[in-house]
């Protein structure tokens, strides 16, 4: 079984995004990391470059900043890491510059690839995703947080990168995959505010014209992580490789748990799931099997 890692990144230490640990997260699963280098204007290239490793291979791209609808940049950029990778993978894994998946969850995603590798009936395997915010000790639990993405696809070029890169789809369709016992750590709202207010700035731009962007994000220069709906504590253990990051916070922010801004339709579909177990109205690019 072989298997391709895949991401794109531009202007990782600007704004600050973990990418050397997402990156070396899952590297121990693949035979190769293809990462699609957006022009950068920072020392991103060389950041990339000392991971001492002879898996990864860089491919340079010039991001088109014109594509600002629905953020459709960040989904031609992945394509064009996928396109890269070796044509004779049969899984290629997918991961953001900003997510990390924990150590203890690599046995079980290698069975799982084993398992369903030669499986017609599956283009995709799912995972379970936290969304840290703030810092590191707490979690949004709300539902605008999404709670599961495909990471892993066939090596079928057929499936591509859908709408601003959370998922993919073929032909506009979802894809059928399995759900498995393994979890991806989305580190995108943990950083330094004044780092996090830059990358607001920015990366509205990617979805919007200059003037919403203008009207959409405060002109302060530190982001202010007090306007959230909800949070809760995590109490499991982080990565390994985050150690480092989390040693050198330099800011504080603290949050009362027991404080809720839900609108009214969250509160009325959050009981029904708590007495239903199951989640309405929830996006998805996947159709689990």
């Amino acid at each position: 079984m072989k298997i391709s890692g895949f991401t794109f990144v531009r202007n990782a230490i600007k704004y600050d995004y973990p990418v050397i640990e997402a990156i070396t997260s899952i590297l121990p699963l693949c035979d190769e990391f293809i990462v699609c280098l957006g022009n950068s204007n920072d020392d991103t290239e060389e950041l990339i470059k000392s991971i001492k490793s002879d898996k990864i291979k860089i491919i340079p791209s010039v991001w088109d900043d014109s594509l600002r609808e629905g953020g459709r940049v960040l989904a031609v950029e992945t394509n064009k890491a996928f396109d890269a990778i070796d044509p004779d993978s049969d899984w290629a894994f997918y991961i953001q510059a900003d997510e990390v998946v924990h150590e203890k969850y690599l046995p079980a995603i290698k069975r799982a690839m084993g398992q369903y590798r030669d499986d017609k009936k599956v283009d995709c395997l799912v995972f379970k995703y936290l969304h840290f915010y703030g810092n590191y000790k707490y979690v949004g639990n709300a539902r605008n947080w999404y709670r599961r993405e495909i990471r892993i696809i066939k090596n079928d070029k057929s499936i591509r990168s859908y709408r601003d890169a959370q998922g993919f789809r073929r032909n506009e369709k979802r894809l059928p995959g399995k759900l498995i016992d393994a979890w991806v750590y989305h580190y995108g709202w943990v950083k330094n505010p004044y780092k996090q207010q830059a990358k607001a700035q920015d990366f509205h731009k990617l979805w919007h014209s200059d003037e919403v962007v203008k009207k959409m994000v405060s002109p302060s220069e530190l982001f202010d992580y007090s306007n959230v709906n909800s949070l809760k504590l995590f109490d499991g253990s982080h990565p390994a490789v985050m150690q480092a990051r989390i040693d050198s916070m330099d800011w504080d922010f603290e949050f009362d748990i027991k404080q809720k801004r839900l609108p009214f339709r969250y509160r009325i579909l959050d009981f029904v799931e708590r007495v239903t177990g199951k989640r309405f109205f929830e996006f998805r690019n996947y159709r689990l099997l």
